[in-house]
């Protein structure tokens, strides 16, 4: 573990200080001791952040604050008083140094939310660390006490010479994006790319470490051969087991995953596990460093909008599978199968036609975090669809450079650009110019079709560049209802169809289909033809309706990817360039 010189940070350097300890783990709560010196004012204010990098949705963590004191380093007791939602205001009597304590209850199994109990302790630090407002750049250090038995800390946090569990932060921005697992988590570790990495399972699981030592070794290797470096010395996976598991959260030198227990002899689950850490491995540079200008430094209090999540997402997703299909976990017909599934869920979501990508990154803080029942209807995912669009602008530039350049070389470019020259994020207007520069053109056409409007990605166009032809082979004689049931429950009603034009609704218990009872309604559907008149007996809040509809024609696609029989010499560098095929 990389060392800080305690003759470089004396006790004196840190103005606030953080210990953790745990009293009731098995009741889900950290005790927080916040001690702030080098205080010039009468009153100070502390808030706790509402949201956490990376999860564009206030989350409100102070909802989860107990018992707020503040006092002297004398243990003599100041006056405060909560002024809004997530802020305290403290009186100091001219006191250089406050005491502030509280308690943070911790039960919310998520990446990005803390939780605790008997066995460990995980830490989320925008919802368990407040900060003292106008003082987000000073030093921090923070003391963990483990509890019991508790014997390891794993964190990116770097530790202080001569402590057990003490940690140095250069400023806020670091201690928020440095999650903390305490316990006794199983550590291994391994080298690549010149990087000390660790990595901590926690929760058990059927994993081998050796595998996992060469499968990820090779990621993080394929990787930093995109950006010709890699920025840490050292870096840390946080992996949380369950019985069903996923779902990550990137920061500037690790990472949390969470992974399904059981699951590492599963093909299909190990693959996926890859991908994932493949994706927060790629954030790395892509959104901590590489960034829209909006994401850092951040307003912890409020949203940070952008409309460029399609890119700091959408071309992470991208890259996931990319890169794993590259570093040879997944085959060429794979990756290929991973991107025609892909195709088809954007071909197949309402939504597409009605949100632009741009407007669901600027949207992620009230839409992506809160699904509902109308969201496959009026939204698209940024993640997704930013993927397939990187996937297309990907095969355009290798066409047009006839194999020269990549979409690896505007990321790298831009990289270089914005994150190392200027130490910024770029604008949208920045990031469309460095696309344009490499593939020698303007883009205005795809992006007024795609990016920032709603027509359907033409698939085949680009994936013709590299000798792929898109077939939809779907029936366009299949009966469709338009809903998605669970027990003939209503889910989902899909614009556009039969039962949204026939008016039937989200929640509908469907009882019987003319005259019959019918036990699952999608089986019923498939006895019928295009056209048929059904009459639909149903519940709707305990009152019974019945609603005549006319069976439409599923509108549903399924497109496929298969090699065209004859390929140009063009053809053949632009799908050997983009899948990296010796």
């Amino acid at each position: 573990m990389m060392m800080i010189q305690s003759t470089a940070w004396a006790d004196d350097a840190y103005k606030v200080e953080f210990t953790v300890s745990f009293s009731e783990p098995q009741a889900h709560y950290a005790d927080v001791e916040m001690r702030i010196s080098n205080i010039r004012k009468k009153e100070i204010e502390v808030n706790m952040p509402v949201w956490a990098p990376g999860s564009y949705l206030v989350r409100e963590f102070s909802k989860n604050v107990e018992g707020f004191t503040a006092s002297t380093s004398a243990g003599m007791p100041l006056i405060s008083e909560k002024i809004k939602k997530n802020s305290w205001k403290i009186k100091t009597n001219g006191n250089k140094t406050v005491v502030v304590n509280y308690k943070v209850y911790a039960f919310e199994i998520s990446v990005r939310t803390s939780f605790i109990d008997a066995s460990h302790a995980f830490l989320s630090p925008t919802g368990i660390f407040m900060f003292v407002k106008d003082r987000l750049n000073e030093p921090v250090r923070v003391n963990i006490a483990p509890y019991s038995d508790w014997s390891k800390v794993s964190t990116g946090l770097e530790k202080i010479e001569g402590t057990n569990f003490s940690y140095h932060a250069p400023d806020f921005d670091w201690l928020y994006d440095s999650p903390i697992e305490v316990g006794n988590q199983d550590i291994f570790e391994f080298d690549a790319a010149g990087v000390k990495h660790e990595v901590a399972m926690v929760g058990g699981g059927n994993y081998d470490k050796e595998k996992l030592k060469v499968d990820m070794a090779k990621i993080v290797e394929e990787e930093t051969l995109i950006f010709r470096e890699n920025p840490n010395k050292r870096y840390v996976f946080i992996v949380h087991h369950y019985q069903n598991g996923g779902g990550g959260l990137e920061h500037l030198n690790s990472t949390v995953l969470g992974a399904k227990r059981m699951g590492y002899t599963d093909p299909a689950t190990y693959t996926n596990f890859l991908s994932l850490v493949a994706h927060e491995y790629f954030h790395l540079w892509n959104v901590k460093r590489l960034r829209p200008i909006a994401l850092g430094p951040f307003d912890y209090e409020n949203e940070n909008y952008t409309t460029d999540l399609w890119i700091a997402e959408g071309f992470t997703a991208y890259y996931d599978n990319l890169i794993i299909q590259r570093t040879g976990a997944i085959s060429q017909a794979d990756y290929l199968k991973i991107l025609q599934s892909e195709i088809n869920l954007i071909a197949n979501q309402k939504g597409d036609k009605i949100q632009a990508v741009t407007e669901a990154s600027f949207d992620a803080w009230i839409k992506y975090y809160r699904p509902n029942e109308n969201s496959s209807n009026a939204t698209i995912s940024y993640y997704n669809k930013g993927a397939l669009l990187a996937a297309m602008l990907d095969l355009a530039i290798i066409y047009k450079t006839n194999g020269e350049q990549s979409l690896d070389d505007v990321l790298r470019d831009t990289y270089i650009a914005y994150y190392k020259k200027k130490g910024r994020g770029f604008t949208s207007k920045e990031f469309k110019e460095a696309l344009e520069k490499v593939y020698g053109e303007n883009l205005d056409d795809f992006y007024n079709k795609y990016v920032n409007g709603t027509q359907e990605v033409d698939c085949a166009k680009y994936l013709a560049y590299a000798g792929l032809e898109l077939v939809n082979r779907a029936n366009p004689n299949i009966p469709s209802l338009g809903v998605r049931t669970r027990k003939n429950i209503i889910g989902t009603v899909v614009r556009g169809g039969a039962a949204w034009n026939g008016g039937l609704n989200v929640n509908d218990e469907i009882i019987a289909v003319n005259g019959e009872r019918v036990e699952d309604i999608n089986d019923y559907i498939k006895t019928k033809a295009v056209g048929e008149n059904l009459e639909i007996v149903l519940n709707r809040d305990g009152i019974i309706q019945t609603l005549n509809i006319k069976l439409a024609a599923s509108t549903d696609k399924y497109y496929q990817i298969d090699k065209m029989k004859k390929q140009t010499e063009q053809q053949k560098t632009v799908y050997r360039k983009w899948l990296k095929v010796q």
